[in-house]
């Protein structure tokens, strides 16, 4: 007898749509994953029968569609009356679906998903969603892309943990775009012509940044991605605003109205930070915009170290990820690195957690 799945999706832009493709491509798996729903903010596509969806032309029947997406009640009514289990995939960063998430696991609904603010607001939606997955009936809930995109950072962690290894620290880079900037902006050879501005600017252009830079040179993003990595390992967190954050935002810029007026403005203060480069390189060190976990000091960071040229974060290109774990078992830490944004990349990361539930469920 073949084995099964349904699968709902909610989401179908960038991320979305490369996961709906990678899923499309699959072959030769021992499961089948039947499409039952493809949902947009407003608009969906929904197998009211429970029968696969085609995915031949998915995109341009989503835009024909005129059938409501629905509530996220409503969703989870459609999706525990499935006659196969049934994984919800949520390629969004919705706060209000997030929350729903305990509802959904409750009721046996899978979730897997790259939504980091599900895993990374306050501590009781943690707690709350968690406790739904471990009832008897409960979901399982897989979110690898919610840290460095495809890149088997909380299944690392995870496995440490499971396996009885104690975490000492954890510290990486996790910003694909102040990964970029810094490792643009402060090199070993770096000698002062590359303008901070510019090099944001730039991030800009080549869309490693939100459209207004300001939400990822606020330091809240990889504060989020420091929660979740900090709770995985043991350390309570209650929100990533309990962390020290450090914003590479000058003051006076924070309430400027519009992204267009911050751009214009930031090489008015452009000293402020190469002053700081200056200063590490005096030290022949590298500035990096890194998350720290540190078990022992019972301490969690996010924002600019100093690094020796040595180091594995100082050489460290384009908008790659790392992230190094120090255990009792590696006290020399395990790295993993590489490409940490990108619609295909998290959209794999995705996906490999749907094929591990899958091969759960069925």
């Amino acid at each position: 007898m073949s084995k099964a799945v349904n699968v709902a999706i909610i989401g179908a832009g960038l991320v979305g749509s490369a996961f709906i493709n990678q899923l499309k491509s699959l072959k030769n798996n021992a499961i089948t994953f039947n499409v039952i729903m493809i949902a947009r903010s407003k608009t969906a596509l929904v197998s009211k029968s429970y029968s696969p969806l085609s995915l031949a032309n998915w995109e341009s029947d989503l835009s024909a569609s005129t059938e409501p997406a629905g509530s996220f009640g409503e969703i989870a009514d459609f999706l525990k009356q499935s006659p196969l289990p049934v994984i919800l995939v949520d390629n969004t960063s919705n706060q209000a679906l997030a929350e729903a998430y305990p509802s959904f696991v409750e009721h046996g609904i899978s979730i897997a998903t790259p939504n980091k603010k599900a895993f990374s607001s306050d501590k009781s939606l943690w707690d709350a969603i968690w406790n739904a997955s471990a009832q008897p009936k409960g979901g399982l809930v897989y979110h690898e892309a919610s840290v460095g995109a495809g890149l088997p950072i909380i299944s690392t962690l995870r496995d440490l943990v499971a396996t009885g290894d104690e975490i000492v620290k954890v510290e990486g880079i996790v910003s694909g775009s102040l990964s970029f900037i810094f490792n643009t902006f402060s090199t070993t050879s770096s000698t002062g012509e590359v303008k901070f501005s510019d090099v944001v600017q730039t991030a800009k252009e080549l869309g490693y940044t939100e459209p207004d830079p300001r939400d990822d040179l606020n330091g809240l993003d990889a504060a989020r991605k420091a929660t979740i990595i900090a709770r995985l390992s043991g350390f309570n967190v209650q929100s990533p605003t309990q962390l020290p954050i450090q914003s590479l935002i000058p003051k006076d810029l924070e309430s400027v109205a519009t992204g267009e007026e911050y751009m214009s403005r930031l090489p008015n203060y452009d000293q402020e930070i190469e002053t700081v480069r200056q200063e590490a390189a005096k030290e022949n060190k590298v500035l990096r915009y890194v998350i720290k976990v540190d078990m022992e000091a019972n301490t969690a960071t996010v924002g600019i170290e100093k690094f020796e040229s040595s180091h594995p974060f100082a050489g460290l290109k384009g908008s790659d990820n790392v992230i190094a774990f120090t255990t009792k078992r590696y006290p020399n830490p395990l790295i993993v690195q590489g490409a940490g944004a990108g619609d295909e990349v998290t959209a794999a990361g995705v996906l490999g957690d749907v094929l591990k539930i899958a091969d759960r469920l069925v």
